[in-house]
């Protein structure tokens, strides 16, 4: 077994294990899931600021581990993982051990991480080395506390497409089938007929959680090398809009940057729409694009959401989103079945 630095070259192999652990301890509901350019963005700063370990064995990648630069006397493990086959000989040990000597080079005094409650077989293991609580974040479902407070839940239906460019239906059917399983729970998703050289995805569990579209967008993006945008409606009133291309984020566009609470004002000018970058993915006029994708503080500055997505949709001439019902009862629709 060897453990050595990460390195730029690094990536696919670290991939393949973030996805795996991604796939064995899913995110809690309610949490942002993260993508994997933000994951790696993240793990390359870490892996040059703080530190970054790859382990291999004789089948290749075995695990890693990452841990952020000083933050006053202590250092965060971010990241730990180690390949379900390679467990049981000691390689967390080693890899948590390599991160103690990393970080006392870095300065520090003290070591922490985040685990979440219900991955027993770390929090032992982690206790037994010593690692104490110190912080518990709770969550709870809004409409829950909106039923235990006596107050009431703003209603409104999320719809969401992720549009790839391509003509090739069963293509698109055979990796929804493929990478919907790994990144959500879901009954069945449609693929729509090809529509202006873009085939148009459209999910079920969308309609209860609308940050799933970009997920399954920047995976598609990735496997086919193509251009594919998430454009949704969520909660029937804002309009969210990733455009990826060849797996990587390219520009965000959300409607209404404080809905969901205070942004710093730097976060709320990087989900404007980039009128050039879009224009440049799908052919539109960027002028057109400027003028419909506008953001505001309040939605009551702007047209309503799903009005505002078709708007959007129309002008970068991609067919726009649709309920999981609609979608269904195309005939032309690919229903694939999870």
């Amino acid at each position: 077994m060897n453990i050595r630095p990460v390195t730029d070259g690094d990536a696919e192999a670290i991939r393949g294990l973030w996805e795996a652990f991604d796939v064995e301890i899913p995110i809690p509901q309610g949490f942002q899931p993260e993508t994997w350019a933000q994951a790696w963005t993240d793990l390359r700063r870490h892996a040059a600021e703080g530190v970054g370990l790859i382990a291999e064995d004789d089948s290749g990648p075995a695990g890693f581990a990452f841990a952020t630069a000083l933050k006053g006397e202590r250092s965060h493990v971010t990241d730990i993982y180690v390949r379900p086959d390679a467990r049981g000989n000691g390689l967390g040990t080693r890899l948590m051990a390599e991160i103690a000597a990393g970080a006392r080079e870095l300065g520090a005094r003290w070591v922490s991480l985040n685990v979440q409650t219900s991955n027993r077989p770390a929090r032992t293991f982690y206790e037994r080395l010593g690692f104490e609580d110190v912080e518990i974040i709770a969550a709870v479902p809004l409409d829950a506390l909106a039923e235990r407070t006596g107050e009431q839940t703003p209603a409104g239906a999320s719809v969401g497409a992720v549009i790839a460019q391509t003509d090739d239906q069963a293509a698109i059917a055979t990796h929804v089938g493929r990478f919907v399983p790994r990144l959500f729970r879901s009954q069945a998703t449609v693929v729509s007929a090809p529509q202006n050289g873009w085939v148009s995805v459209t999910d079920e569990a969308w309609e209860h959680d609308p940050e799933l579209v970009g997920q399954l967008a920047q995976e598609l993006s990735h496997v086919t090398g193509s251009v594919v945008i998430a454009l949704a409606v969520e909660r029937g009133r804002f309009v969210r809009l990733s455009a990826f291309e060849r797996g990587s984020l390219l520009d965000e566009y959300f409607s209404v940057p404080g809905a969901y609470g205070p942004i710093a004002p730097g976060d709320a000018v990087a989900l404007r729409a980039n009128a050039t970058v879009l224009g440049r993915l799908t052919g539109a006029d960027p002028a057109l694009i400027r003028a419909v994708a506008r953001i505001a503080e309040s939605e009551a500055d702007l047209p309503p959401g799903p009005e505002l997505a078709a708007q959007l949709a129309d002008v970068l001439g991609l067919a726009p989103p649709r309920s999981f019902a609609e979608a269904k009862a195309d005939p032309e629709a690919v229903v694939v079945a999870h």
